[in-house]
């Protein structure tokens, strides 16, 4: 384990912070560097795959050395009011919170802010973190740039963090803005992963048994999935399997090809479980898309691969020249929705209540909206809630965008 070292903090602090950042001091190390208490940059961009530890290590950070934060859910602050609602909330409490009017505008959040820094000054760093930052490119045009140079407008010391999965040269807005400091956060490696995994291990087994199941699990899964929140869900979920035959008292725990022929078909049959779970959310919001703004007449044309020919000239109607984008999305049921995801995902698995389940998150995170009668149970109709460039980051992280 790395040392962390900063004059401004405690030993004791900055060794419990490393305890908690496992394969990542590097990186804390490198945001304490950047995290003055006097005065810090503007604003951090740090980006990386899903479940590389970006908000797992600016949590640790922020709470051990108390240090003054909001963190802002980009996905759970559906506007901006709500938006602004959290950052003043956390850091002026909630009698600021509430002079924001009731559609605010940024020149509000900005004088509000001014207002309460002047009565309540800054006696070190004040940090806003934005998890899913990627989201606020769907925003108002002037919000992202704004966010990026807070630290002038509000004449404050604070320094706003965007967690993002995409790189900044796809986040960056076209209209120009003030460039934050970037932050990569490669993805784990498979002897990390190893490390960090290995340190869940039952109490009622040694390291070095607990540390073979995870190799044994890593040699079976790394290939397809890299997920570290998964692979601890995947790790959890088959280790009792892999103990009942030192239970049933057939093996010893250095018996390791034994335990390995008994794990062996049930890791198998969990990768098409993760394969699934990995997959569903993001494709079904893309199937949600194409359904809402393509008509259903040509799903035949681009879903179906053998669909023999069809005639070119009349493949669209008059009326339908006009670009779908212009005209909004259109409704489309349950049915049509799970047809194209099964197209997509180009795999012949059966309706389960994991990919149901994945459409009530998407329609309660508001990426979809259900647009039927409650008494409508049998057949709901959804719309799509999200824009083309947000479809498009998630297609070109799935690997679908095939332009150069």
């Amino acid at each position: 384990m790395a040392l962390l070292q900063h004059p401004g903090y405690e030993e004791e602090k900055l060794q419990r912070v490393a305890e908690q950042l496992p394969c990542r001091e590097v990186q804390a190390g490198t945001l304490l560097a950047l995290m003055g208490q006097q005065y810090s940059y503007p604003s951090i961009f740090i980006y990386g795959h899903r479940a590389s530890g970006k908000s797992h290590v600016m949590n640790v950070l922020l709470k051990e050395l108390e240090l003054p934060h909001a963190t802002v859910s980009c996905v759970e602050c559906v506007s901006v009011a709500l938006l602004f609602e959290q950052v003043l909330l956390s850091f002026f409490g909630c009698d600021a919170a509430s002079l924001l009017p009731r559609s605010p505008s940024l020149s509000d959040f900005v004088r509000i802010y001014r207002e309460q820094c002047s009565q309540s000054p800054a006696r070190q760093t004040r940090y806003i973190v934005m998890e899913k930052a990627e989201i606020l490119r769907d925003t108002d045009a002037n919000l992202l740039p704004a966010l990026l140079r807070l630290q002038e407008l509000v004449e404050d010391n604070v320094t706003v963090i965007l967690l993002s999965e995409i790189v900044w040269d796809t986040f960056r807005p076209n209209t120009g803005c003030f460039e934050p400091l970037l932050l990569n956060f490669p993805d784990y490696s498979k002897g990390e992963l190893q490390q960090i995994l290995s340190q869940d291990r039952h109490p009622s087994y040694s390291a070095e048994f607990y540390s073979s199941y995870i190799n044994i699990l890593l040699g079976v899964f790394y290939s397809v999935c890299r997920d570290l929140r998964e692979l601890r869900h995947l790790a959890a979920l088959n280790f009792s399997k892999f103990c009942e035959p030192l239970a049933d008292g057939k093996v010893k725990e250095t018996d390791t090809h034994k335990l390995w022929r008994n794990i062996e078909p049930h890791l198998k049959k969990a990768m098409q479980t993760v394969y699934l779970r990995e997959v569903s959310r993001s494709f079904l919001l893309i199937a949600a898309y194409l359904a809402s703004y393509n008509p259903a007449r040509t799903d035949k044309r681009f879903f179906l691969k053998h669909h023999g020919k069809i005639r070119k000239t009349n493949f669209l109607k008059k009326n339908e020249k006009t670009s779908n984008h212009l005209l909004g999305p259109k409704p489309f049921p349950l049915d049509r929705l799970l047809a194209i995801f099964y197209s997509v995902v180009d795999s012949r698995v059966a309706p389960t209540a994991s990919i149901f389940s994945q459409i009530s998150s998407l329609v309660t995170l508001q990426l979809l909206t259900q647009v039927s009668h409650d008494d409508q149970l049998d057949t709901p109709k959804y719309k799509c809630a999200v824009s083309l460039d947000f479809i498009c980051a998630i297609s070109r992280e799935l690997y679908i965008d095939k332009k150069p």
